[in-house]
C-alpha cells in the first residue's frame, strides 16, 4: 500500500507545480480547479474569488507521485515536519536538482559529500517545502 504526500500550497499550487516541471521534470497527470468541481464547496472553506484555483491535482517526479492543492487559498503555504527525499543517479544529476531547487528557496545544508552518500544536501524550495537530495551510497558489507 503505497503512502503519498499532499501538499498544501494555499493559493499558489499552480506556480509551485510549473516550478517543480522547471525544477524536477515533473509532469502534471491531473488538474482539477473549484470550478469545475462537482459539487462546490462549502462558503466559509475557500477564499472568495478562488474559482480558478487548484483543488486538486497529482504529479509524478521519477516514479513518485505527489498531490497537490490550494487547500483554503489563504496565500500563506506552511510546510512543517517533513522533508521531501529524492535520490539522484549521480553527482551530476544531484547537483542539476539541488540547484533547480534553491532557486528562489533557502539552502538549509549544502550539497557535498558525507559518510553516507557521495553527494547529500537539504534545501527549502520556494514555497517553504523542504528536500533531501541524494545519491545514494554504495552497500556496506
Amino acid at each position: 500500500m503505497p503512502i503519498q504526500p499532499y501538499l498544501f500550497f494555499d493559493g499558489r499550487c499552480e506556480e509551485a507545480l510549473e516550478f517543480y516541471k522547471k525544477a524536477l521534470g515533473a509532469e502534471v497527470l491531473m488538474l482539477m480547479r473549484f470550478k469545475d468541481s462537482p459539487e462546490p464547496p462549502p462558503p466559509d472553506k475557500v477564499a472568495p474569488g478562488s474559482e480558478e484555483k487548484v483543488m486538486h491535482a497529482c504529479f509524478r517526479v521519477g516514479d513518485s507521485e505527489v498531490m497537490a492543492s490550494d487547500g483554503y487559498c489563504h496565500g500563506a503555504p506552511k510546510f512543517d515536519g517533513f522533508t521531501l527525499s529524492i535520490s539522484a543517479k549521480d553527482e551530476a544529476e544531484a547537483d542539476k536538482m539541488f540547484n533547480a531547487l534553491s532557486k528562489g528557496g533557502q539552502v538549509q545544508m549544502p550539497l557535498g559529500r558525507t559518510f553516507f552518500s557521495p553527494r547529500f544536501g537539504m534545501v527549502q524550495d520556494p514555497f517553504g517545502v523542504g528536500w533531501m537530495v541524494i545519491v545514494p551510497g554504495e552497500e556496506q558489507p
